[in-house]
């Protein structure tokens, strides 16, 4: 059996964590990414929960609200990876929906789940967000900014799946005259 409200709790503690390594900035892109089904110990894609998601999201949207974030939701390879987030957020970083609603089967517990949380929900097909968890080892790099880099925290899995958190940096360009930060 599941236990939810360890869940929760284990995700507040890497949340808290991560921020104070993190450097977040207001009106940054989250990423999130969650197998359901690795959290309760199972392969990834075939056992996943709503329930399992309720108990993410919580933590996850106060997390965002505390921090002024924008979250979004990568769906199973079934749609393609797609990001379920607010319309608002689609805008804001000028991001084009696609035509799909996730589903259980068809985009993950997780990303459905989100989708009937959020005010005006969207899907797109790609973003370049500014950090994110990963829980279950569903490869959220693709919808992360250049250079991820992961960050250490004393969780290491959310019920039964590993876990991984990322920041990202701006790139390092030029040779060995560049310089990368002015000192006074």
């Amino acid at each position: 059996m599941v236990n939810l409200q360890k869940i929760s709790s284990e995700l507040t503690t890497l949340l808290e964590e991560f921020a104070q390594q993190a450097s977040l900035k207001k009106d940054q892109l989250f990423i999130v990414g969650c197998s359901t089904s690795e959290v309760k110990g199972q392969k990834i894609g075939t056992a996943g929960g709503l329930e399992i998601a309720e108990a993410i999201y919580g933590p996850l949207a106060q997390f965002a609200e505390k921090h002024q974030l924008h979250l979004a939701f990568q769906g199973c390879e079934h749609i393609n990876r797609g990001l379920t987030m607010e319309r608002t957020t689609a805008e804001r970083y000028f991001l084009e929906e696609v035509s799909v609603t996730p589903v259980v089967k068809a985009g993950g517990s997780m990303s459905t789940y989100a989708y009937r949380q959020l005010q005006d929900p969207v899907v797109v097909e790609e973003a370049q967000g500014h950090a994110g968890v990963d829980i279950g080892q569903t490869l959220i790099g693709m919808h992360l900014k250049k250079v991820a880099v992961p960050v250490r925290t004393s969780v290491k899995f959310i019920g039964e799946a590993v876990v991984t958190v990322a920041k990202t940096r701006p790139k390092l360009i030029g040779g060995e005259r560049a310089v990368y930060k002015i000192e006074e």
